[in-house]
């Protein structure tokens, strides 16, 4: 290890992989575990003569999910860019490009968290009456995101100190990090929520102040503990020639998951069209819920990327296909777990968020339609680490608009039909033929550029 830095271009595969896709996947379980934690504490807040009062208060920071999940979307953008370019440099052993591409893309998520923050603060009103809840979830909904917005800014800034470490298959720096930002958040929510009587918006302050913990550790790392790629400056003048570079590796991604993110806003609003507040906290808490096998997925695809970047630019991409293999079979085998409990034990593990009875059975419908698709869901998430690790992002983007999309007016249409449930069936019939195109698509792919040298921007 030099300046913070792994090498993935050397040593056995499959426990390289391991190394370095546990931490990323326990950072993405420990940033789900940060809304569960606070949907857990929310979901207690009714009382026996008044169940309703947790079930909205799901359904107000279910709303508020939905645009976190835009606002990661957002923030994904530079941190995929500084993931695969910086990686690619480490790979080619160009150090000097690696810290370049490090301020570019700290640059970058400054600027757009500035200004993504202003929307959000001016707009929260008419964005969460999109939503079509009652009035008072929806002022729940506001003032959440209105506190939210404090921390966000910095919340960007970790997401891209995430894919500079990550690039440089450094991936336990930010799982730590997040893991003590939980900590915190689990000793301020109880106290925030119910000893000093703040309810859903103490849940908002803990994840404030947990959020400004978190940046406070990456900075502190990168300025005065390893010190990854030097002392690379935060702020630059950028030049266009790494700008668009980050934009290019960047942008498909960032696209994606935002588009993907509005289309499920959209469903959430036809689940709340057809069955209230509880057809919209089904979605939300139970979309949480699903993140267990999402995030799994997800980590895998991390290192994967980061693993391929380093690989392809040492033009040893045959190890990037074994690390592919290698994952298929694990998402196989815990696809195959998960959907076993989704399918015959979702009103209970509903239960462990939101112990209200028709929330319950409303989650139990929700999460067995989920169940029979997870594993599709797997295989399109791990294939896409394969495509950006070769900065190639746009096919996968364009699998996932397409079917994404396509969940809106199948949605509409099977509700019609069906009343909610078909809500559930479109994301599921979606899911399935993205989980069969995509890696069809990457076979494909890989028969052509085996025996080519790639070329590094």
């Amino acid at each position: 290890m030099k300046s913070g830095i792994l090498n993935l271009t050397e040593g056995k595969i499959f426990s390289t992989l391991i190394r370095l896709a546990l931490p990323l996947m326990g950072t993405s379980f420990l940033q789900m575990a940060y809304t569960l934690m606070a949907m857990s504490w929310v979901g207690r807040l009714g009382t026996v003569s008044h169940p309703e009062i947790a079930t909205k208060s799901e359904a107000a920071i279910g709303a508020i999910g939905m645009l976190l999940w835009l606002t990661a979307s957002v923030a994904y953008l530079a941190m995929i860019g500084s993931e695969v370019a910086v990686g690619q440099s480490i790979g080619a052993k160009k150090m000097k490009r690696a810290a370049i591409y490090a301020s570019h893309s700290t640059t970058t998520s400054i600027v757009l968290s500035v200004l993504w923050v202003s929307l959000l603060a001016i707009f929260a009103y008419p964005i969460l009456s999109f939503f079509k809840l009652e009035a008072d979830i929806t002022a729940d909904a506001v003032l959440y995101l209105r506190i939210l917005t404090i921390s966000l800014p910095f919340q960007f800034l970790s997401y891209n100190f995430t894919g500079i470490y990550n690039g440089a298959g450094r991936s336990i720096i930010p799982f730590r990090n997040n893991a003590a930002g939980l900590v915190l958040n689990m000793i301020l929510d109880p106290i925030l929520m119910f000893a000093m009587g703040m309810g859903l918006h103490g849940a908002a302050i803990g994840t404030v102040v947990s959020q400004l913990f978190v940046f406070a550790l990456f900075y502190y790392q990168i300025r005065h503990g390893n010190k990854i790629l030097g002392y690379f400056p935060f702020f630059i003048k950028p030049k266009l020639m790494y700008l668009k570079r980050i934009f290019f590796l960047g942008t498909p991604v960032s696209v994606m998951n935002s588009l993907y993110a509005i289309i499920n806003m959209n469903l959430a609003r036809v689940a709340s069209i057809h069955g209230g507040h509880l057809g919209m906290m089904a979605q939300t808490t139970g979309g949480q819920i699903e993140a267990v096998t999402w995030n799994t997925s997800q980590g895998f695809s991390t290192a994967l990327s980061a693993f391929v970047a380093q690989n392809y630019a040492a033009n040893k991409i045959e190890r990037g296909r074994k690390a592919y293999i290698y994952t298929i079979r694990v998402m196989l085998t815990l696809g195959v777990a998960v959907s076993i409990c989704f399918i015959l034990f979702g009103a209970q593990i509903f239960g462990i968020i939101v112990p209200e009875e028709n929330a319950m059975r409303a989650g139990a419908e929700y999460l067995f339609v989920m169940g029979l698709v997870q594993i599709f869901m797997m295989f399109e998430l791990t294939t896409q680490g394969m495509f950006n690790g070769i900065g190639r992002t746009i096919e996968p983007a364009v699998i996932s608009i397409t079917f994404n999309a396509l969940r809106i007016p199948l949605a509409y249409y099977l509700a019609s039909q069906m009343g909610i449930t078909g809500v559930w069936w479109a994301i599921a019939i979606s899911t399935i033929c993205k989980g069969i195109i995509l890696p069809t698509w990457f076979a494909v792919v890989y028969r052509r550029i085996r025996r080519r040298k790639p070329k590094i921007g």
